[in-house]
């Protein structure tokens, strides 16, 4: 076995009669209403617990129980499926994500939209962990990191447009008929996925062993640290923004709207400009989005107490970590080319891992000592994160 990449089956050979960016567009569609299904609770946390009769923090958990789930399934679902068409797969992941959301839509109590929301985490999880292998099968290798940006634009889209339109749908709708309307977007990715996407053979190497054969990579598991301190580090003082910005003059409800959407803004162009990046300077982009993480959040620690030093910090901290997905997948690809199926799951799990440890850390520290240390130490993880992606050229 070499000592820097896991000896496997040669990578899957790419046919050029396949290519569709439409099929890439569709699994971006998908990304779109399951990122919108996941974060929907948040939105309309606080009407979904009155009507269940439960608090707030108990209606939260449905976020975190979709998350946990995810971090669990997402590695092994290729193994449990080596056999099946992986377009099968992905229409029965997208036709389960509808299937999640009307069931939260109807459920008579909460015990219900928790298992709905254990059931939606499966099928993010899969759908995450199958898009780079798909992908990888419907374009040239020398325009993944442009396919995955296409398909990772389904996430800011969904913070910066679904969930906003959500939680304003929710007063005049109520919570249900928004969950309705989330399974009505999906039913429209279903059949763009069913028209658009080609049959796309399992791996060879689908199984449990090669997974463990992945994981024993020194590089796979450099890769994989390396994320999980970006996206923990972020998480660490992201999550934390509210209270980092209530000393800023004058700011109110509208402010930090404006904030956030100016957040959401800048990740959306900032997941547009790593296509090139990714496929043309890789090592610059996982050195440059992580280092401009760092920036950010110390910028806002130590210099944001103005209206437009924090404006500039958070769209500077958007513009960063909407690169972030792309380039970690992409860095990904590269190291382990014929075991992508076992490296997006990996990474899916890696992500969910990073988001629970991260938050929890930016917690303890935001009450030991201060949402400004958080910021800074999250800043910098992921500084660290960016400097052993870029480590190692690939």
């Amino acid at each position: 076995m070499s000592a820097t990449t896991p000896a496997s089956p040669p990578a899957p050979t790419y046919d050029a009669r396949r290519t569709s960016w439409w099929a890439v567009s569709s699994l971006g569609l998908g990304v779109f209403t399951l990122v919108t299904a996941e974060f929907l609770p948040a939105s309309l946390l606080s009407r979904l617990a009155d009507d269940l009769e439960v608090s707030e923090g108990v209606a939260g958990q449905t976020v975190t129980a979709t998350a946990v789930m995810g971090a669990l399934t997402a590695p092994t679902l290729a193994a449990l499926l080596p056999r099946v068409d992986r377009r099968t797969v992905m229409l029965g992941l997208t036709g389960l994500s509808i299937v999640s959301n009307l069931l939260v839509a109807v459920a008579p109590g909460y015990i219900t939209v928790l298992l709905a929301r254990l059931l939606l985490g499966i099928t993010i999880a899969g759908f995450w962990a199958m898009a780079l292998a798909v992908a990888s099968q419907l374009v040239p290798t020398e325009r993944l990191g442009r396919a995955m940006m296409a398909v990772n634009m389904g996430v800011p889209a969904a913070t910066v447009l679904a969930v906003p339109v959500g939680a304003y749908l929710g007063e005049i709708w109520g919570w249900r008929w928004v969950f309705v309307a989330a399974a009505g977007v999906g039913v429209v990715a279903l059949v763009a996925q069913a028209v658009t996407l080609p049959s796309v053979p399992p791996a060879a190497s689908a199984s449990l062993s090669t997974l463990w054969g992945t994981l024993r990579s020194p590089l796979v598991v450099l890769g994989l640290l390396g994320t999980a301190l970006v996206a923990g580090g972020h998480f660490a003082g992201f999550t934390y923004l509210r209270p980092a910005v209530e000393t800023v003059a004058g700011l109110g409800p509208e402010g930090l709207a404006v904030l956030l959407s100016a957040y959401g803004v800048a990740s959306f162009f900032g997941n547009l400009a790593t296509g090139y990046l990714a496929d043309r300077r890789l090592r610059l982009l996982v050195l440059l989005a992580p280092t401009l993480i760092g920036v950010a959040a110390v910028l806002l620690a130590l210099a944001g107490a103005t209206f437009d030093v924090a404006l500039t910090a958070v769209a500077l901290w958007g513009l960063a970590f909407g690169a972030v997905p792309t380039a970690t997948q992409t860095w990904m690809a590269r190291v382990a080319p014929n075991r992508l199926e076992s490296i997006g799951g990996l990474l899916v799990a890696t992500f969910q891992v990073a988001i629970a440890l991260g938050a929890a850390v930016g917690g303890l520290l935001v009450d030991v000592a201060g949402v400004h240390t958080a910021l800074v130490a999250g800043g910098l993880t992921a500084v660290f994160g960016g400097v052993l992606l870029g480590f190692r050229r690939v």
